[in-house]
């Protein structure tokens, strides 16, 4: 029985790698660990930096929720609050680099039944991040290959040291943004991304771990960018393939995003 559900999960994967292979505005929901399903709500402000829409600034806060591994409800327990700031510029016809500086407050919870709030309750992280982009397409399709490099700190609660003291983790990312119309409204964005990591522990002793493969994170998002205000609307559905062999996992979850468009006027 569990091989068959691995076969079938990584089938599930293959179709929407084969299928779609962060969209212009939506905000991808961060891993909530192990689970069912879970829930994502982020707001955002987009805000361009120069006349040519070149260079922009992307703020945004969100939260995520999620089921335990008992039941399929993707509000039950809070999982995430997320606060990120991000400069981006697109320097040349098909490449781009962002950098960025994010806060993030996991809840931690027991890993058997009935999954109680763990010791310590929440997992503090700072994170910097940079990417690196090349973009191409044409009126219709546009695609782009990021490459995103993470330096994360963790904190207990008090802010002293986690178990596990830092992280560095490399992202691959590819993603498609299709138009649906001449009227450019209506989009359908689809990503496939793929995780490596190398952590550095504090306890239970002082040690490195091997830079590997950790999860791979799937979207499908529908896209609604209306021309009478400026705000785009992004109703998503994702998916998290954590682990790999026989300790793999899913996790599905629901996403919903908000962007402000240019509130202090077409640029700064």
């Amino acid at each position: 029985m569990r091989n068959f559900l691995n076969i079938k999960k990584t089938i599930i994967t293959g179709i929407l790698f084969m299928l779609f292979v962060s969209s212009y505005a939506q905000l991808s929901p961060p891993g909530l660990g192990k689970g069912n399903n879970a829930s994502w709500f982020a707001f955002g402000i987009k805000q361009a930096l120069d006349t040519v829409h070149k260079k922009e600034s992307t703020t945004y806060i969100g939260i995520g929720r999620k089921s335990t591994p008992d039941d399929n409800n993707p509000f039950n327990k809070m999982g995430i609050l997320v606060l990120n700031q991000e400069f981006s510029n697109r320097y040349a016809k098909h490449w781009q680099y962002s950098y960025a500086l994010s806060y993030r407050r996991q809840n931690e919870y027991e890993s058997s039944a009935p999954y109680e709030v763990a010791d310590p309750a929440i997992k503090q992280e700072f994170r910097i991040y940079g990417r690196y982009s090349y973009l191409t397409g044409n009126s219709t399709i546009k695609w782009k290959n990021t490459f995103r490099q993470e330096y994360r700190k963790f904190f207990n609660p008090d802010f002293t040291k986690s178990n596990e003291d830092y992280q560095f983790r490399t992202r691959f990312k590819t993603q498609i943004n299709i138009d649906l119309g001449t009227q450019k409204v209506h989009h359908l964005i689809g990503s496939a991304e793929a995780l490596f990591a190398t952590s550095k522990k504090y306890k239970p002793t002082s040690e490195w771990t091997k830079f590997e493969y950790k999860d791979s994170r799937f979207g499908l998002y529908y896209q609604l960018t209306p021309h009478e205000i400026p705000f785009t609307f992004d109703f998503g559905y994702g998916y998290n393939l954590i682990g790999k062999g026989s300790k793999i996992s899913g996790v599905n979850y629901i996403a919903i995003d908000v962007i402000w468009n240019n509130p202090f006027g077409k640029t700064l």
